[in-house]
């Protein structure tokens, strides 16, 4: 006899009338996963496999000790918003080889979430590189990891080689009301730049 899962579903409310998609991105190991997990109102969908030593060779793990799993396709989770407008949260693979899924995931995406390790800046120019070549609206947010060193803002956009617009937030991605306060600003700044268009 199959087994029957006590999770209840959790189902799209019926009076949301519209649905905006939101990428997730960055390098390898810079906490995607955990952010699109600690941003959704479902259980996040993830496409983790476990690090095998035929991966050693292009994923490097250089102050990564603990990371044992990478994300091979995407995560996916869900926001509701006042009942009305869902977020659909896309995060994206970190590692180039998996770039081309990146994308048929950023077509059609309302902005992204550009996620920076401080510590590791050179692996971050990819990821910026291709939001620009896709004209996706994004904002950079870095993660907050224990021996972050911080930065002033002018000296990160100077390292990033970022257009002024583009705002520097920063977030530990652990903390979902943190995760929370960096998907308001980055709304925030969508809007801002919707209501600057002609």
């Amino acid at each position: 006899m199959a087994s029957v899962s006590s999770v209840e579903p959790t189902y799209l409310p019926s009076t949301v009338q519209g649905a905006v998609k939101i990428l997730v991105t960055g390098p390898f190991g810079v906490g995607k996963t955990t952010l699109v997990g600690a941003l959704s109102e479902i259980a996040p969908l993830r496409t983790e496999e476990t690090m095998t030593t035929a991966g050693a060779a292009v994923d490097d793990l250089t102050g990564r000790p603990e990371k044992t799993t990478t994300t091979v396709a995407l995560d996916f989770g869900r926001i509701t918003l006042n009942q009305h407008l869902a977020l659909y949260l896309f995060g994206t693979p970190g590692q180039q080889r998996f770039w081309p899924l990146w994308e048929d995931l950023s077509r059609g995406a309302l902005g992204a979430i550009a996620l920076v390790d401080s510590r590791r800046i050179e692996e971050c120019f990819d990821v910026l590189g291709l939001l620009e070549e896709q004209g996706i609206p994004f904002v950079v947010a870095v993660n907050v990891f224990p021996d972050t060193p911080a930065y002033p803002d002018e000296e990160l956009r100077a390292a990033l080689d970022l257009l002024p617009g583009v705002p520097i937030l920063t977030c530990d991605v652990r903390d979902p009301d943190a995760a929370h306060q960096l998907l308001i600003a980055f709304v925030d700044h969508l809007r801002a730049a919707a209501e600057e268009l002609p």
